[in-house]
């Protein structure tokens, strides 16, 4: 079992910038103490190439040299530095590698985090189509591969829809507010909108259809999960109502999906801006003790990738 981090590498941020960077290393300190059948590797930075299955030449070059524009560079969310063009890097190269990896020990993870918002490089989207790219290479089958992106952060992945919108072989699924941001919402798979104050229960029951209908209308090779903390209730972004225990229900569900499909799981940390960042820090340990359970049992070999047909979306 493996799990990728990056948080040797930190961006530097204005002073009351939101977004806590700290839970990085928190998290892989906490792996390391407490689950030692996990195996930490430093993520990989990703390359140009790999970059380029989703992003154009000319963008790659200008995020990194800073040449951004300012439209660009809000998108982004992060002021431009050297250590953020890293970040990024390894960022999306932890969620390459834990695709890959999972191929081996059916499920991995990424520590690093990524976004599905920004116009910077998506770890999901990267991952999924560098690995369709290196399936087709390797003539392990004669179309791209068939990935499920199954999106649990309490903001819809907009850019991840808008990039892979229209696209057969990639299914996105995406649980989301819906009265938080992003205030335009792209068009995925399929879309549940969820009311601010949802619960566990209703949470659960929403997840447990979504993916059942994701599974009937699209048989994948490999699922990619963005496994969000900030459906919880003392989330200072969420607005949902999620307690610790109904996030690991909302993980179970993901788990045992993929598991009763066979399928390997790349798991990513997503968002979470809890008021308490131990607590944010717990509940995405709690995904990997959970994963563990899920998976951990069993030891297959290097996992088939395997072509296969998709349906329609909806939104609900």
């Amino acid at each position: 079992m493996k799990a990728f981090y990056s948080d040797r590498f930190v961006l530097p941020l204005p002073a009351g910038h939101r977004f806590p960077m700290q839970k990085y290393y928190l998290l892989r300190e906490r792996v390391q103490a407490e689950l030692p059948a996990v195996k930490l590797d430093e993520a990989p930075v990703a390359a140009d190439s790999e970059l380029a299955c989703v992003h154009a030449a000319d963008y790659i070059e200008r995020v990194a040299k800073g040449a951004l524009d300012a439209r660009e560079q809000r998108e982004i969310g992060f002021p431009w530095s050297p250590e953020m063009v890293e970040r990024a890097r390894r960022s999306v190269g932890a969620t390459i590698a834990a695709c890959h990896a999972a191929r081996q020990s059916r499920f991995a993870m990424n520590l690093a985090g990524g976004t599905h918002h920004s116009y910077a490089p998506h770890g999901a989207a990267v991952a999924a189509r560098a690995l369709q790219a290196e399936a087709l290479q390797r003539g392990e089958c004669e179309c791209a591969p068939y990935i499920a992106i199954a999106d649990l952060d309490v903001h819809q992945g907009n850019r991840t829809a808008a990039i892979f919108q229209d696209d057969p072989s990639v299914f996105t699924l995406s649980l989301h507010g819906t009265s938080n941001y992003p205030f335009r919402k792209e068009l995925s798979d399929l879309d549940v909108a969820l009311p601010d104050g949802c619960g566990d229960d209703a949470y659960a029951e929403v997840l447990s259809e979504a993916l059942s209908t994701m599974f009937e209308r699209f048989e994948s090779a490999m699922l990619i999960y963005l496994a969000g903390a900030d459906p919880h209730v003392d989330d200072r972004l969420g607005r949902l109502a999620l307690s610790v225990d109904g996030l690991a229900r909302c993980d179970s569900l993901v788990f045992s999906a993929a598991a009763g499909r066979n399928l390997p799981v790349a798991i990513t940390v997503a968002g979470g801006y809890g008021r308490d960042i131990d607590v944010t820090v717990d509940i995405h340990l709690q995904t990997i003790r959970l994963a563990a359970v899920a998976f951990g049992a069993r030891r297959d070999s290097a996992h088939p990738i395997h072509c296969v047909r998709r349906n329609s979306f909806e939104t609900v």
